[in-house]
């Protein structure tokens, strides 16, 4: 006789809790010394048409991507993150004046050599950058941290959720539900200059540590 067949989900089983729960969320970072850095490079110029302002644009924006190659970054490491062209305008009260046309283009830079991080910016400015964003700072292959905090929350959940039995008058408790979210570690602020600026002396850059982290949130039944 065949085998009835059930829906995949048909094994599915919910647990219900005999004795009084308490849902928890707790969340452990672990900190390393960052080995990857983001910055963001941008040309912006101005002409009175459009098609000088984009040319003009090309022209800067070659310079800035060949500085870049030029110091060992390679290709897959740049990325255009955007290119815009507007109209440009003055105001003279509650007069608009037109002033010509502004275009803009910007890029997207990994550094594998954090240390590099201040001599590149600098380079990028004296190469023709008008702006700059980053840098940010992460962890290639952030695994062995994410599972050092992700064992630190679950510890610390069943600590707490013990104390929290224990206050209750029962004297253990069982896991009905747990899940988790990682987070990264807070961007960090936005730097700009121009080459006059830049050109002073080296742009100290420390990159400090970087923090990954775990959130574990998880249900349990408190048992006797």
């Amino acid at each position: 006789r065949p085998a009835a067949a059930f829906p995949a989900n048909a094994a599915d089983i919910s647990v219900a809790a005999q004795g009084p729960i308490v849902e928890l969320s707790v969340t452990e970072t672990v900190k390393g010394r960052p080995d990857l850095a983001e910055v963001g490079a941008g040309v912006t110029t101005e002409a009175p048409t459009a098609v000088e302002a984009m040319r003009l644009n090309a022209e800067q924006m070659a310079r800035v991507v060949a500085r870049i190659r030029s110091l060992g970054i390679s290709a897959d490491d740049v990325q255009t993150t955007g290119i815009n062209l507007n109209a440009a305008y003055d105001y003279n009260g509650q007069r608009q004046v037109f002033r010509g046309y502004q275009a803009s283009n910007r890029v997207s830079v990994t550094l594998r050599k954090v240390d590099d991080t201040g001599k590149v910016l600098d380079a990028l400015v004296a190469a023709g950058a008008t702006d700059l964003s980053g840098p940010s700072f992460s962890i290639a292959d952030d695994t062995a941290a994410q599972a050092q905090a992700r064992k630190a929350a679950v510890q610390k959940a069943e600590q707490m959720a013990r104390e929290y039995a224990g206050w209750s008058g029962y004297t253990g408790v069982r896991i009905l539900k747990i899940s988790e979210a990682m987070h990264a570690g807070p961007p960090m602020p936005m730097m700009r200059g121009v080459a006059a600026e830049a050109a002073m002396a080296t742009t100290p850059v420390e990159p400090g540590l970087v923090g990954t982290s775990v959130t574990v949130s998880v249900t349990y039944e408190m048992t006797r």
